[in-house]
């Protein structure tokens, strides 16, 4: 069913095979629970992440319309900022950023290096704002200044997060699931970051419909679960609406919201000792704002016992990589 709705809606191929499901052994052997890692770390846009699987639609989107420049936001070591950058320089279209600090600091690495020295490579023109409390207001101002100035610009929402979207991930939900079938594995849990909404709902949706009753765990990296389970709820169901399917009665949002602080962008002390002990068993690269903070969700809960049985626990890998340069000296 989800196959052939996904069939009705033009994407651009920047995937153009399924991502790695790989087994962690050394990790899997130090932790006594056997962990394996979905590779979406590896998609081919700009040092790899999970945003290409979402762009994938709204190039197509964009292309469709006759954009000339990619309009978008994020932070200033943004991992989605940085990969619509890259797909506006690959598809020969112009790139307008709206950059926030979250972090309000001045440390020379964070404002220059990582991400934001890759917009750079892009030819990504950067416009600096306060904040993005307001972010919709704000890029549809922008869109609207672009087009005064006869541009035509396409809106690109932060992580690429609305419904088209979204449906990077039901199609990632389908090939994970293809996956596990070829393999014969059937994983107690799905862990990932939960960040703007969209990974988290298309995996969530097509592995309800593929693989029902999985357990998906969104671990929030920007606020509580009384703020994130809205955001998920709401563009589940918009997802589902634009595919024309159901949410499934059966599908339940979990959310786990104490790993985020202190706040987004900055890591805790869990973060950095997860991204030490992954790099240091298996010679992978977790993030500072996303993956990492996902991680130590996942670590901490096998150590208070949050899984129960003794099945394989699966990994999402959104990458983020570029981002431990920014943090350098400053956290990591």
């Amino acid at each position: 069913m989800l196959t052939e709705a996904l069939a009705r809606f033009p994407r651009l191929e920047l995937i153009p095979t399924a991502t790695p499901l790989e087994h962690l052994p050394r990790l899997s052997r130090h932790l006594g629970r056997d962990i394996w890692i979905k590779r979406d770390d590896l998609t081919s846009l700009a040092l790899g992440g999970n945003k290409a699987r979402k762009l994938e639609y709204l190039g197509a989107d964009a292309l469709a319309k006759n954009a000339e420049v990619l309009v978008t936001a994020g932070a200033i070591q943004s991992n989605h900022v940085r990969q619509t950058a890259a797909l506006a320089a690959r598809l020969g279209l112009g790139c307008l950023a709206l950059l926030e600090n979250p972090l309000g600091t001045a440390e020379g690495n964070y404002l220059s290096n990582g991400n934001r020295l890759l917009l750079d490579l892009f030819s990504c023109e950067i416009d600096a704002v306060a904040n993005l409390d307001n972010a919709d207001e704000l890029l549809q101002t922008a869109a609207e200044r672009l087009r005064s100035a006869g541009r035509k610009p396409y809106v690109v929402p932060i992580g690429g997060s609305n419904a088209l979207g979204a449906l990077g991930y039901v199609r990632a939900g389908l090939e994970l699931a293809e996956q596990m079938y070829s393999n014969g594995e059937n994983f107690d849990a799905v862990l990932l970051a939960s960040g703007s909404a969209g990974t988290h709902s298309g995996l969530a949706l097509a592995l309800e419909y593929t693989r029902p009753a999985s357990r998906v765990i969104g671990v929030t990296v920007s606020r509580p679960d009384a703020a994130q389970r809205p955001k998920v709820q709401g563009l589940l169901q918009r997802t589902a609406e634009l595919l024309g399917v159901d949410v499934p009665t059966q599908l339940q949002i979990e959310l786990w919201d104490q790993y985020f602080g202190p706040r987004y962008g900055e890591p805790n002390a869990g973060t950095l000792a997860a991204i030490r002990l992954l790099a240091e068993q298996e010679g992978l690269l977790l993030d500072p704002v996303y993956t990492g903070k996902a991680f130590a969700g996942l670590l901490d809960g096998i150590a208070r016992g949050a899984f129960p049985g003794r099945g394989p626990l699966l990994f999402l890998h959104t990458g983020g990589a570029p981002a431990l340069f920014a943090y350098h000296p400053w956290a990591i």
